[in-house]
């Protein structure tokens, strides 16, 4: 919750993904990073018992932790089983051989200890950093060097996102430890170290004129900003996930048209989009090296309007047989029919509104009840944004179970898209499916039983078992509604 990416960006994208929580993968492809840069003198030592506990925390953290993943090992000679020809499996339900099942347990129970640490650590970072006063002192320090409030958030935006990501540090290291260790990544952590840069300058371009435009509305209008801010958000949005696919996806990652890469698998999937009765010209088709950085599989749907797009990993074409990959590319095709992107930019703006709504009540009750404690002057300050951070962090918190149960029902439809618009194309497509989550979840190390809470809460994707059970059980073509999307 602290300094992420830009969740509109994520948020946006159509994944056939694993079924598992957000932090299933343990990969930051695109995460937090740090620079050095010189403290105000006035909080020095308030900003040296904050690093001090700071340290602790994650520290102990990690010790607790580390030992979870230290026996893990990566598949012992991963490139020669790439070179072996794919084979699709006989699958009757999700299981896992007894030596991967033993990592999945132990993975899982790193991934949840983690998914709980990210959510406490991040509301207790921002309340630590309140108490101590940093935020008013970076405000001072911004109101000496200038007059100009853009250049006092030039100076304040960046100062507060950057101690941020320094704190929130070693808990990003040990996920990235924890992917190489179970063979997940085998990304180094120089190239990791370079994506994290990445993504941190990439943050703070959007931050600043994001913060400068919000308390630009606030001072203007104290009672409505809530409004008239997520106003202004939606083109904003908007375009960021129509630029997302040309624009930052290239930082990084590379991609090649697929028509490039492999025109024959675009000629098998012409077939799956005449089926649909769509036309996804190859150019809207993209190949990701995804083998430089992770060793898992993915695809997903992604960008709006011109800058829509199928993209397939090359893990995924590379160990999947033909009519899996047309199973994986039939979920994409049923993100993209379906207008899951929109309909998920949709939701989202009402889960925006409706936050923005909520959270100007509690941080106002906030302010009330401690902004002198905080030497906060009140809502129109700069250094009230840790506040405005704290209070949608709270109702993210609470409304996370809604979002994932919305993602849930997209892909859950994807599926059963992707079953309709193969059907017929090659036998058994339901065999098929199964196949290729079964490969999906071993690639992952995905529990098999996880906790039905956590689904609840934290499960973008249903789990795989329940995805192979409808995969073999889904059979409307004898049933007199018959399929519902694909005739």
């Amino acid at each position: 919750m602290i300094a992420k990416r830009p969740e509109i960006l994520s948020a946006a994208r159509c994944r056939l993904g694993p079924a598992a929580s957000p932090w299933s993968s343990l990969q930051p492809v695109e995460g937090i990073v740090s620079t050095q840069y010189h403290y105000y003198l006035m909080f020095r030592r308030s900003w040296f018992t904050f690093k001090i506990g700071a340290a602790c925390v994650s520290l102990c953290a990690l010790m607790l932790l580390w030992p979870r993943c230290s026996d893990a090992q990566s598949d012992p000679n991963p490139q020669a089983q790439s070179q072996q020809s794919p084979q699709q499996l006989h699958v009757t339900q999700y299981t896992l051989p007894p030596e991967k099942l033993a990592k999945a347990e132990a993975l899982y129970r790193t991934r949840v200890v983690l998914y709980l640490i990210d959510l406490v650590f991040g509301i207790l970072v921002l309340w630590v950093l309140l108490r101590l006063q940093i935020a008013p002192a970076f405000r001072d320090l911004a109101e000496r060097v200038a007059k100009n409030t853009f250049v006092q958030t030039l100076i304040f935006v960046p100062l507060l996102i950057l101690l941020l990501s320094l704190v929130s540090l070693p808990i990003d290291i040990y996920g990235h430890h924890v992917s190489l260790a179970y063979g997940l990544s085998i990304q180094s952590w120089g190239s990791w170290f370079g994506d994290w840069c990445k993504a941190e300058a990439l943050e703070l371009i959007l931050l600043v004129p994001t913060v400068f435009a919000l308390f630009r509305i606030i001072r203007r209008s104290p009672r409505r900003w809530w409004f008239y801010f997520w106003l202004l958000a939606l083109p904003f949005m908007i375009f960021l996930v129509f630029v997302a696919p040309v624009v930052i996806d290239p930082l990084f990652n590379k991609f090649e048209p697929l028509e490039k890469t492999d025109p024959q698998l675009v000629t098998a999937i012409e077939k799956v989009t005449r089926r649909g009765g769509l036309n996804i010209p190859p150019n809207r088709m993209f190949e990701m090296e995804a083998s430089e950085k992770v060793t898992t599989y993915n695809a997903y749907v992604t960008g709006i309007g011109a800058s829509k797009r199928v993209v397939v990993w090359d893990n995924t074409i590379r160990d999947m047989t033909v009519p899996e990959i047309l199973l994986v590319f039939g979920h994409e095709m049923g993100h993209y029919v379906l207008d899951h992107i929109y309909k998920g930019l949709a939701f989202i703006a009402l889960l925006m509104l409706a936050g923005l709504w909520l959270g100007r009540r509690i941080a106002i009750a906030f302010l009330g009840r401690w902004g002198a404690q905080w030497n906060i002057r009140g809502i129109t300050d700069l250094a009230a944004l840790p506040v405005l951070m704290l209070t949608l962090s709270l109702l993210m918190l609470v409304g996370e179970p809604v979002g994932n149960a919305f993602s849930r029902h997209l892909e859950h439809e994807a599926d059963r898209y992707g079953l309709e618009v193969t059907h017929g194309i090659f036998p058994d497509n339901g065999e098929v499916a199964a196949s290729a989550l079964q490969k999906l979840g071993e690639k992952y190390y995905d529990y098999p039983t996880p906790n039905r809470l956590l689904v609840f809460w934290s499960y973008s994707h249903p789990p795989t078992a329940d995805r192979i059970r409808f995969a073999l059980t889904y059979d409307p073509w004898d049933s007199p509604k018959g399929p519902k999307y694909v005739k």
